[in-house]
């Protein structure tokens, strides 16, 4: 693993359901966390046995993908 790499690890729940999430920013769940790494950063995915995964990040990326869910956020206009 590069030292440039960031490791968000996952487990699933036997229906699909995100239990535990790493690098999760505060407001968001487990399952919106997922759900948002999913959509932005799907080439990052790689899926592992025993109902779990991981995305490898750049911390660039972590930090970019991270600034919807941060308090201090706000929308432009």
């Amino acid at each position: 693993m590069p030292d440039s790499e960031v490791l968000v690890h996952l487990i699933f729940r036997n229906d699909g359901a995100v239990t535990h999430i790493t690098a999760l920013p505060g407001s968001a769940t487990p399952q919106q966390w997922f759900d948002h790494l999913s959509l932005n950063a799907a080439s990052a995915y790689q899926p592992l046995s025993g109902g779990r995964g991981v995305f490898r990040l750049t911390p660039q990326d972590l930090g970019r993908l991270s600034v919807p869910f941060e308090s201090n956020h706000h929308a432009l206009s």
